[in-house]
């Protein structure tokens, strides 16, 4: 039992089995409820709800058209998803006895996460989808727009990772005189009994929620914390999977998100295939390209993604507080640009829904998917063995045996 307690609580878990896990449970989410794993969508809902209550009619938006904003975020898949991943998240923590609060030494830092937070919220809607939506899960619906936005994407970090190394970003280091190695403290009971009851409290919520006729809303609650559980405990961060390519040379995150959407891919079109669904193609248009460029050097300057924002918050975290606001404001300046300042006139209504099973046929585009995937996967672990910092390795050193200098 102890064994057993330290694999799935004290120890991590492989990024690879946490993502196959990943993209089973989201193609199976998307079989059952017609939906995908997404959060974002739901951010720009709040927005919205918290616009209303300030007096501004946003039913007359044609974002809020576009998504939808029926009922209450208690109401509505979407909103559960959210809520479970921090709950799924926040439980794992409690478990692994490793809650505490954490605040930057820059003050600097504060200020910079919010307006990361803001940038990557109004690229991700730009997009149609963030990390997940329009990368994660949209690659495994293979619409064409995720494939633009995880290109547009990368770059986004590489340039987000060339601003956070500029001198007037980093700022002067804070030095903590008398500084001295601490005794490690006796592990305390009292989280890990917290989280118990939180587990059985959520799995209560779950019951009711089907009991009660819910069954949707108990579907998502349940698979929200389950992926919750995944990111949190695999550490998963899409940030760090491209910022760490150019930083440090690292790429077992990449690689373990692209094994993921493999193995997505084929599960999804099972799916599609078995239950007669139509996949959920977004449009591919130069939004898409812009606002996956903002979306990368914005979670660059936050320090995370939407999902490493959520469990870090829950590990507390707290300047991901400032990050997840900004990230709601951002997709509300969206939604608001929308109509208002001529963005979707200007960069999406020339574009088009593409989806490679139309183009290519199912066996086709499964095939130039999973192609396209293995060639990522070469690359980045060709890029991972024979990369070195500039200034930082000694020569024959392995890049993978350095940390990432990001400051988290």
């Amino acid at each position: 039992m102890k064994t057993l307690h330290a694999r799935l609580f004290q120890n991590y878990w492989s990024p690879y089995l946490v993502m196959a896990l990943a993209g089973l449970l989201s193609a199976l989410y998307f079989g059952i409820t017609g939906t995908v794993w997404a959060v974002t969508g739901e951010f720009t809902r709040l927005a919205g709800h918290a616009m209303a209550l300030f007096g501004a009619d946003v039913s007359s938006w044609g974002y809020f058209k576009l998504i939808g904003m029926k009922g209450t975020t208690f109401t509505r898949t979407d909103g559960w998803i959210v809520w479970g991943m921090f709950a799924g998240a926040l439980i794992m923590v409690l478990l692994n006895n490793n809650f505490k609060i954490r605040a930057p030494r820059q003050k600097r830092r504060w200020a910079q996460g919010f307006a990361g937070g803001i940038v990557a919220g109004f690229g991700a809607r730009l997009a149609l989808g963030c990390n997940l939506a329009a990368f994660f899960t949209g690659v495994p619906q293979f619409s064409l727009h995720a494939w633009i936005f995880m290109v547009a994407t990368a770059g986004g970090t590489f340039l987000g990772a060339k601003l956070v190394a500029a001198a007037w970003w980093k700022g002067k280091p804070v030095v903590i005189k008398g500084a001295f190695v601490r005794k490690a403290a006796k592990p305390s009971t009292v989280q890990p009994a917290l989280g118990v009851v939180a587990a059985v409290a959520y799995a209560g919520l779950v019951a009711y929620l089907f009991a009660s006729g819910h069954r949707m809303l108990g579907v998502a609650a349940l698979f929200g914390a389950l992926f919750g559980i995944l990111i949190e405990r695999g550490q998963i961060c899409f940030t760090s999977a491209f910022r760490d390519l150019w930083i440090s040379g690292r790429a077992t995150m990449t690689k373990a998100i692209i094994a993921g959407m493999a193995v997505s891919s084929v599960a999804t079109l099972a799916v599609i295939l078995i239950g007669g669904m139509e996949p959920i193609t977004k449009i591919a248009a130069l939004s898409t390209l812009v606002g996956g460029l903002l979306f990368g050097i914005g979670i660059v300057m936050a320090g995370g993604c939407e999902t490493g924002m959520m469990y870090r918050l829950m590990e507390g975290q707290i300047v991901f507080l400032p990050v997840f606001i900004g990230n709601v404001i951002g997709a509300g300046a969206l939604a608001y640009a929308w109509d208002h300042m001529g963005v979707y006139d200007t960069l999406v209504k020339s574009g088009s829904k593409i989806n490679l099973i139309d183009e290519l046929g199912s066996g086709g585009a499964l095939a130039a998917t999973l192609i396209v995937l293995a060639v990522g996967f070469a690359v980045a672990a060709y890029w991972q063995k024979h990369y070195r910092f500039k200034n930082g390795f000694k020569k024959g050193e392995p890049a993978h045996a350095a940390k990432s200098t990001a400051v988290r």
